[in-house]
């Protein structure tokens, strides 16, 4: 039988958006990029190669496949609801107690965990302009103000961000290495900002992509926590480990920290594929080795290129780079979908001629070079 609703009906359900909390209401969705089979749907091309994402173009380790394996037979069972041999395996791997440590699905959950248990309506969130999505989402989720100070030279201007501070600031994050740039701050500079600020403000340093930075002066953040300061260091398996799709990533602070995040985090939250394959990963040196090596010899590569082409690019700590194409972002991602190759659009960041491309294997980085000089060509010839 047909179901018609009346206007009363009609209007009952057209309200259900003025439920919705108004900090809620201000949120911006997050933006993914394309995953290679929408590309190969709309495009109608099989060989795409995803560049957009940031992620590790190596498999995981093959002691993490062979976990993952041995784990499937276990899934009719709920994991380990507070991680307890990842826990202690990273937190000997660190050199850390293991009561410093908290396991999340990504790091994304550890810093929505940080706002649930810190911050209230009102309190400031500082960051980087442009930021990491979930930075002002977790703050705006939490009805905070943010205060976002803007990018020197494409680097955290940290002198700036301490002097953003006020009695109502609870929360800083520091992305090191940033994203969308590559950038990363020295420890001498992380040393000063630390210096700087009131006991009661939290810093939240991100360091996603903590293993590929080569610089010599990288900060030790884990020597905050030693000394007491109210530091949250957040690292993830999803980039270097290669297991960005089973999403799991950790936080290291203070005992009193962790008790704190424990608090509000969810039950059973981390799987027990996951869980198997960040430990087998773990035990295998190698698996970072060859993505730091891999990574590096892109990085070469992608650098000559760009010279050769006249394109300035930031130089980067990380897997991807920031590169000014000197034409529309938007436009080139589309060409460049259609050449079977997708990477990040710099307008979200108000940078309209920039793209951010992860550094893929050579092969993949070769089919982007090939497809940019086209594309920069078909642009010239209008």
């Amino acid at each position: 039988m047909q179901r018609i609703l009346t206007p009363s009906k009609v209007c009952a359900l057209a309200s259900i958006r003025e439920l919705i909390r108004e900090n809620v209401s201000r949120i911006k969705p997050y933006s993914p990029g394309k995953v290679s089979e929408e590309v190969k749907r709309e495009i109608g091309i099989e060989n795409v190669v995803k560049l957009a994402s940031n992620e590790n173009p190596l498999p995981p380790s093959p002691a993490a496949l062979q976990a993952m394996s041995e784990a499937l037979s276990d899934v009719r069972m709920y994991p380990d609801p507070v991680c307890f041999e990842l826990t202690r395996d990273l937190a000997r791997h660190l050199g850390v107690g293991e009561e410093s440590v908290i396991v999340g699905r990504g790091s994304d959950e550890v810093i929505h965990m940080l706002g649930l248990a810190f911050l209230q309506p009102g309190d400031q969130v500082i960051m980087a302009d442009p930021p990491f999505a979930l930075y002002p989402y977790t703050g705006t989720i939490m009805d905070c103000e943010l205060i976002r100070v803007p990018l020197k030279h494409y680097r955290h201007d940290l002198p700036a961000m301490a002097a953003a501070v006020t009695d109502k600031t609870r929360l800083i994050f520091v992305a090191n290495p940033h994203n969308p740039t590559g950038t990363a701050v020295s420890a001498a500079e992380a040393d000063a900002f630390m210096d700087g600020l009131p006991e009661d403000v939290i810093v939240a340093w991100d360091e996603a992509y903590y293993e590929y930075a080569t610089m010599p002066q990288y900060p030790n953040t884990l020597e905050y926590i030693a000394q007491g300061r109210k530091v949250l260091v957040l690292r993830t398996f999803s980039k270097i480990y290669s297991l960005a799709g089973l999403r799991i990533g950790y936080g290291i602070g203070s005992p009193e920290m962790i008790d704190a995040l424990k608090l509000v985090r969810e039950p059973f939250n981390v799987s027990s594929i996951a869980q198997a394959a960040a430990r087998a990963s773990l035990s295998d040196a190698s698996q970072v080795e060859r993505s730091r090596r891999v990574n590096e010899e892109g990085k070469g590569f992608l650098y000559d290129q760009f010279q050769k082409l006249g394109l300035e690019y930031v130089p980067t700590q990380a897997n991807f780079i920031f590169v000014d194409t000197g034409m529309d972002s938007v436009e080139l991602f589309d060409m460049l979908m259609r050449r079977g190759v997708t990477v990040r659009t710099g307008e979200i960041w108000g940078v309209p001629t920039f793209i951010r491309v992860t550094v893929g294997t050579r092969e993949e980085n070769e089919q982007f070079i090939r497809a940019l000089k086209e594309c920069l060509a078909a642009k010239a010839n209008g």
